[in-house]
């Protein structure tokens, strides 16, 4: 389906306008009462079904703590700060719900089954990089290579293992809603329910920032992230991983781990996988800029009606300098197998630049990788994100 033309960065499809005005009039007319985003309210509902003693599993105490501090500081700040429309609040709604029910699920096959959070697995490699930086590219080209592995999409949204597995399917109608909401959705990012995407689904599912901040208005919540130590994210994460590992049946492979947040969170990443090997992206400042502004206007657009560029590009220009610092000072540290990529370069010659990938992390790349890498590339050629590029310099020609 192809997009229809964006004319601003806050720019809202009639799906997203008609939904939001059918949530306003089932509250009005009291067909449905509107959630309140309470800490309390959403535990009710999230962990219907499931006991105490599912949430608890083998988290420790620390870990516990720290979603619970984590929903209520998050609650308030979305309350208070984020000037939620219907649609926004509904969707806030939903993903708190789905973050707590999931936390239960997991929570319950570890209780069952301890061992599959701690599936030995081969040593990751991980891809670090500002958003709109390359790193999807990189990352799915390294993934594709048959000695590796990747999470799926579908397993990034719900890490709850389970058979039959209707999680691919799930996705695929998700992911049709999420384009009828956004039809410029895969202009942002190219999607699929089963293609090879980040994990930031497993680090929203612990409640950090960074899915939430690209969607609403958070800011007391982001600085308390931000400042929080990040160790009980990356346990959760960890337990993910390996049960995910261990569900696909590839722990043996290295996975391929990418998400933007983890510039800004290396050290706690690292401290969970000390034997990674790690792949740098980096791109001119301004274009991520640009870029990044354009995504988190459009994630904005629908669940907020404030549509002001100037806060946000301040806000952003903020956050990219942190995670660029952040990510500067983890690396200077590091001693481990380490690649630098460039943006530029990788665009115009990516062979090269990933023969200096495998070269500089100690990999041999082999015939059946770079094959699997053409496919991969064949793939992403017809992806609509080509035209995102387009959709920025007409925001500057308006």
């Amino acid at each position: 389906m192809t997009a229809p033309p964006r004319s601003h960065p806050f720019a809202r499809s009639r799906a997203a306008e008609l939904a939001g005005r059918t949530v306003e009039s089932m509250w009005a007319r009291g067909w449905t009462e509107k959630p309140p985003l309470e800490p309390d309210f959403l535990w009710q509902i999230g962990a219907r079904g499931f006991t105490e003693a599912d949430e608890r599993s083998i988290r420790s105490d620390t870990d516990i703590a720290d979603f619970r501090e984590r929903l209520a500081h998050l609650c308030a700040s979305l309350r208070d700060e984020a000037s939620l429309n219907s649609l926004g609040h509904t969707m806030a709604y939903g993903q708190l719900t789905s973050a707590i029910r999931k936390r239960h699920a997991l929570g319950r096959i570890w209780l069952a089954n301890p061992e599959m959070a701690d599936t030995p697995i081969a040593p990751p490699i991980i891809v670090v990089g500002q958003m709109r930086a390359g790193t999807t590219r990189v990352h799915r080209l390294l993934a594709s290579d048959p000695r590796h592995a990747g999470t799926l999409f579908c397993n990034s949204h719900d890490p709850v293992p389970r058979r039959p597995d209707w999680r691919p399917l799930k996705s695929v109608v998700g992911l049709a809603i999420a384009r009828r909401i956004n039809p410029w959705l895969d202009t942002l990012h190219p999607f699929g329910a089963t293609r090879v995407d980040e994990e930031i689904g497993w680090l929203a599912g612990a409640l950090d920032a960074c899915a939430y901040e690209a969607q609403w208005r958070i800011p007391s919540y982001v600085a308390l992230n931000e400042a929080r130590d990040a160790g009980a994210v990356y346990r959760e994460f960890s337990r993910i991983l390996r049960t995910d590992a261990a569900a696909m049946g590839d722990a043996e492979r290295p996975r391929v781990l990418k998400c933007p947040q983890f510039a800004e969170d290396l050290p706690a990443l690292l401290d969970q996988f000390p034997d990674a090997r790690v792949v740098v992206t980096r791109r001119d400042h301004a274009e991520v800029l640009d870029s990044t502004l354009s995504m988190v206007a459009s994630q904005m657009a629908f669940q907020s009606n404030e549509a002001d560029i100037g806060p946000l590009e301040i806000e952003w220009r903020r956050k990219l300098a942190l995670r660029e610092a952040r990510m500067d000072a983890a690396l200077d540290a590091f001693d481990g197998p380490l690649a630098r990529v460039d943006f530029t370069r990788l665009g115009a010659d990516w062979h090269a630049e990933i023969a200096s990938i495998y070269e500089a992390i100690g990999l041999t790349l082999t015939s059946e990788a770079i094959a699997a890498m053409e496919r991969e590339m064949g793939r992403a050629a017809s992806d609509p994100h080509h035209a995102h590029r387009g959709q920025i310099a007409s925001f500057a020609e308006a």
